[in-house]
């Protein structure tokens, strides 16, 4: 079963991805975007999303055998990134996101505290953002969970919707 984790920034992806990971034994493919602009010596600009997407994709090509994968992260993710910050969208970023396959989307809530980090930018647009999320899996007609609360919480939600997504696909 492949699994996104997906939303906007400071929603706990991250958090939400590892904790997956270790509860169901599988690996979790982190967020390339991040080890991509700590590495970047510039600011970043429109054409870096593609090289963002490119890694990103390969991250994912070194597990597609694994039965069970977790993934922070995911082209949706980049198309919402960069119509918000640059109003236009790369071809290779929609084409990826039309041929990614996941068998569940877990669409976080900004219902956490934001925390501060240089990567991250809209911390007063994240409802606004969430939205635009649930709009556009919403429109592709994807098998999607919105995970909300606090910590424990949002692990059992997650592992609750995992587990009705796998009866699902077993009928």
């Amino acid at each position: 079963m492949r699994i996104a984790v997906t939303g906007p920034e400071s929603s706990g992806k991250t958090t939400l991805s590892q904790q997956l990971a270790q509860a169901l034994n599988a690996p979790c493919i982190p967020e390339y975007a991040r080890d991509y602009l700590t590495e970047l010596k510039r600011p970043y600009i429109f054409t870096d999303l593609v090289e963002i997407a490119n890694g990103q994709v390969k991250n994912w090509q070194q597990f597609a055998d694994t039965d069970t994968l977790i993934c922070d992260t995911e082209m949706l993710v980049l198309k919402v990134w960069s119509e918000f910050k640059f109003g236009k969208l790369d071809a290779y970023i929609s084409e990826q996101l039309e041929q990614q396959e996941f068998d569940l989307y877990l669409l976080c809530t900004p219902d956490l505290p934001w925390e501060e980090d240089p990567l991250r930018e809209h911390p007063e647009q994240r409802v606004e953002l969430f939205a635009i999320y649930l709009t556009e899996l919403k429109q592709r007609n994807l098998p999607f969970v919105v995970i909300e609360g606090q910590n424990e919480e949002r692990l059992q939600q997650a592992l609750t919707a995992i587990e009705n997504r796998m009866c699902d696909l077993s009928k």
